[in-house]
């Protein structure tokens, strides 16, 4: 069981590695396609933002369910990194023990959960630009440790099949993979997946 301090430490190396791979996107078109089924790197940039506002404002005690809805940003790029400061902050020393996440039910989730949830959403959402614009991400060992062991937890069933699910049905292992590719395969993104 990591300490909550090793959870922060882990989870900000996990928003560093997606600011690393948004700066890698700054010259690309922002209608590029992406693994996000029917976005297109502009969308997933604006949703990315979006929850590290979101998640921001949780870990702030904060409950304006309004923080969630996504906005068009005239500088994804730099919208982005913004909020990729913002939600590092913020998590250094959440005011709150539980989290009001609105997007998921019940609703309301212990720090650490929150944490953990953000983490591997940056993690993957990293991998979304990297692989987008032709940018390789690598995990450092702490990192890809704690976020196979969340990945491996995200449950599965029929709402990963519901239109908008923030992940797909798992899928199979292939060949001898890497810690990366695991996550990614378990949470329904393919290794493999190159823009059209």
């Amino acid at each position: 069981m990591l300490t909550i301090a090793l959870m922060r430490e882990h989870h900000e190396s996990a928003v560093r590695l997606s600011s690393d791979a948004v700066h890698a996107a700054a010259d690309s078109p922002l209608t590029i396609q992406t693994p996000c089924a029917g976005w297109d790197l502009r969308d997933l940039l604006e949703h990315m933002g979006t929850q590290n506002r979101g998640f921001a404002a949780a870990a702030r005690g904060e409950e304006d369910p309004a923080v969630w809805e996504v906005r068009p940003a005239t500088d994804p790029i730099a919208d982005y990194l913004a909020s990729a400061e913002e939600v590092v902050s913020a998590f250094a020393a959440p005011r709150v023990g539980t989290l009001a996440l609105p997007e998921l039910p019940p609703g309301r989730f212990p720090a650490p959960m929150a944490l953990g949830f953000h983490l591997i959403d940056s993690v993957v959402h990293a991998w979304d630009v990297a692989r987008s614009v032709g940018h390789h991400i690598e995990l450092e060992p702490g990192l890809a440790e704690t976020a196979l062991a969340i990945a491996e937890a995200v449950p599965s069933g029929e709402s990963r099949e519901q239109p908008g699910a923030a992940f797909g049905p798992a899928l199979e292992p292939s060949g001898e993979p890497t810690t990366l590719d695991r996550i990614l395969r378990l949470l329904g993104r393919s290794p493999e997946w190159l823009p059209s």
